[in-house]
């Protein structure tokens, strides 16, 4: 497929469904930016929820059509409100279907090649997580009052 002009590539990545055209993103430069085209994941975005059912925002020049699919997948998954997720054994928290920030791996490699449990890691990320939202709501308090 390396060779067949850009246009018939498309047309191939038209037929694929969401995971698919995920994991094409990876197997050469060529089809990472064909699979990112944004008429492709505009279609998949309508054929799963329709014209204007973005939860949050819709694409514009910061955010493409697969970032507005990303965000709504994930609402879809995990709901709106702010959740620790897990996607395979590393942690993020996220708020309104979009990762806020990296919480760390739930393990580490040991000289076996096995890996051990670091909860601790991704509990002191929390911490400072709380503390940042503490210190923005700070001046949000004060004027409540």
């Amino acid at each position: 497929m390396e060779r067949l002009p850009s246009e018939v590539c498309l047309k191939v990545f038209h037929l694929l469904d969401h995971q698919a055209l995920a994991s094409s993103l990876q197997v050469s430069k060529k089809w990472k930016v064909l699979a990112s085209e944004d008429v492709l994941w505009c279609n998949l975005f309508k054929e799963r929820w329709g014209e204007d059912q973005a939860s949050f925002f819709a694409p514009n020049d910061l955010n493409s059509w697969k970032d507005v699919y990303i965000v709504q997948d994930r609402c879809d998954r995990h709901g709106l409100g702010l959740k620790i997720i897990r996607e395979g054994c590393e942690y993020y928290l996220i708020h309104q279907g979009e990762i806020q920030r990296y919480l760390g791996s739930g393990s580490k490699p040991r000289k076996d090649n096995k890996r051990e449990q670091e909860p601790s890691q991704i509990a002191e990320s929390i911490l400072f997580f709380i503390g940042d939202l503490e210190t923005a709501c700070a001046g949000a308090k004060r004027v409540r009052m």
